[in-house]
């Protein structure tokens, strides 16, 4: 058996390299959606709060100020959940498209084992089967770990998307339901 050639050493160096820089691009990439998202929401925060802080200033009934306070809280809590929703979402898709990545890394360098596995079993000697086999062997039983693991990794990744999708609704959904009622409290009171 023979190492590998110049060449298949340069190709697996430049197959690692374009690996990396796929990596960077996706990670430099969720770092600049990140960076946008954050702007776009400290530009909106910083108008919203302006608008607010003008009527405010106009207002004369001390209930009214409440209702406004109310208000505010409540869309600033919906604001809060859809950044979230967009954080979670940017930081899944990239999560995505790594994994995508990864095991198209994979299943290229499992292609490329299976033929190395190939090319030493045309080449052996007689009276190495046995040890062709082996090597055949542990190919097959990495490649269906790794595979499976893939798998697990998946459904992993979908089940923390889910919980992270419900962990952003649930106290949201909790406070719409108290600031409506505190308003409503105010309305009533103030109808009196």
């Amino acid at each position: 058996m023979s190492s590998l050639s110049g060449d298949q050493a340069l190709a697996s160096r430049r197959a690692s390299f374009e690996t990396l820089s796929d990596v960077w691009t996706k990670a430099f990439g969720c770092i600049e959606k990140l960076t946008e998202l954050n702007l776009r929401a400290a530009n909106s925060t910083f108008s919203e709060n302006q608008a607010v802080a003008s009527v405010a200033l106009s207002i004369k009934d001390p209930q009214e100020l409440f209702i406004l306070h109310a208000k505010r809280a409540q869309a600033a809590m919906d604001e809060a959940q859809s950044y979230w929703r967009h954080v979670y979402n940017i930081m899944f898709s990239t999560q995505a498209e790594l994994a995508a990545s990864a095991e198209t890394q994979f299943r290229q360098r499992q292609h490329d084992a299976q033929a190395f596995v190939d090319t030493v079993a045309n080449n052996a000697p007689a009276g190495s089967e046995a040890a062709v086999g082996v090597l055949q062997s542990a190919v097959t039983a990495t490649s269906e770990a790794t595979s499976a693991t893939i798998e697990a990794s998946k459904k992993a990744a979908e089940q923390a998307r889910e919980i992270a999708e419900n962990n952003i609704d649930a106290p949201a959904s909790a406070s719409n339901s108290a600031t409506r009622q505190a308003v409503e409290k105010v309305r009533t009171a103030t109808k009196r």
